[in-house]
């Protein structure tokens, strides 16, 4: 598939989702360029601004199999894994697929399952398949968690262990809409139900093809040196106790090639590099003193990271050509 196609079909799965998320053009394109790199995606935000929305009209406007697993204290992992049974008329053990064997996951408010019920998602995340009872089985392609957890409600929820964050490509924060937006939605949602009304226009064979096309992506060897650059600032910052991983720097180039198809572009800039850095990065990143949930501090140590690293200054639209 050419990356002109690529944007068409993307961008027509974008303004589907549009119909129903109103002023969420940019994290929209982000949680498309994560499906499309094949990574999975967090949604962290206090309640009522859409997230589990935005995940289901994601989810509708493609035509795979979709799950909504809604995360609680009594979920059990085989209920997402699946379980062997033993049938009295077969006399044998059957396999029963659980939640997890779909394209889409919707892991609704991850955070308040047990960590052994959280950790049901490490082996299918990271590759694509599930071991129950010694036996493993391979999920379907695509395959893609976007998960929603609410940063205000402590009390009673596990916190993702850092393992299982760094297995999330991004993380997003929706924020409130604005005033004029706000107005928008009251006025299509008091009366209809756009949801519901929501249709399909990507197959699941062409976003399978449109995954593969987005690696065509140019990405220069400078380019390539850069993000490790400022992974290593993180690894070397003072107030920093785990930096950036190697699945961090995949995850942000990856997501980097994904990001520029979407828009139209065949190759990534450093610019394109910046502009991902809070969504790739902050989530990997633990401060000293434990200190994790303080997303502001660890904005203001990207931005000294990135402001301290040299970034490559030729032109780029010459480099993609060499």
């Amino acid at each position: 598939m050419e990356l002109t196609k690529v944007q068409e079909s993307a961008m027509n799965v974008v303004s589907n989702v549009e119909t129903v998320i109103l002023g969420k053009n940019q994290e929209i394109r982000l949680v498309m360029a994560a499906l499309l790199a094949g990574g999975h995606v967090l949604l962290e935000d206090v309640p009522g601004t859409g997230k589990t929305v935005l995940a289901k009209a994601l989810a509708k406007s493609f035509d795979c199999d979709f799950s909504r697993v809604q995360f609680t204290p009594d979920l059990l992992p085989s209920e997402l894994t699946g379980i062997n049974f033993f049938s009295p008329k077969t006399g044998d053990f059957t396999f029963r697929k659980g939640s997890l064997f779909s394209n889409i996951i919707l892991a609704d408010e991850i955070n308040r399952a047990t960590p052994r019920t959280q950790s049901g998602l490490l082996e299918s995340m990271e590759e694509r398949q599930i071991t129950v009872d010694g036996t493993t089985y391979e999920l379907p392609s695509p395959y893609f968690v976007i998960a929603t957890q609410n940063p205000v409600e402590t009390q009673g929820t596990f916190p993702l262990p850092e393992a299982q964050l760094d297995r999330f490509l991004i993380q997003l924060n929706l924020g409130y809409p604005i005033a004029e937006e706000s107005v928008q939605i009251l006025k299509r949602f008091v009366t209809q139900e756009p949801l519901k009304d929501i249709k399909a226009v990507c197959t699941a064979d062409v976003l399978l093809e449109m995954q593969r096309a987005v690696k065509n992506v140019f990405i220069h060897d400078d380019i390539y040196k850069y993000i490790v650059d400022l992974a290593q600032g993180t690894r070397n910052h003072e107030a920093i106790v785990l930096g950036i991983s190697t699945r961090g720097i995949l995850a942000i180039a990856r997501v980097a090639q994904a990001y520029c198809a979407i828009i139209g572009q065949d190759y990534v800039t450093p610019k394109d590099v910046l502009n991902l850095v809070p969504y790739v990065f902050a989530h990997r990143i633990i401060l000293k003193g434990g200190i994790r949930s303080r997303q502001s501090a660890v904005l203001a140590i990207l931005e000294e990271i990135v402001n301290s690293t040299t970034a490559p200054v030729e032109d780029w639209k010459v480099k993609a050509a060499r």
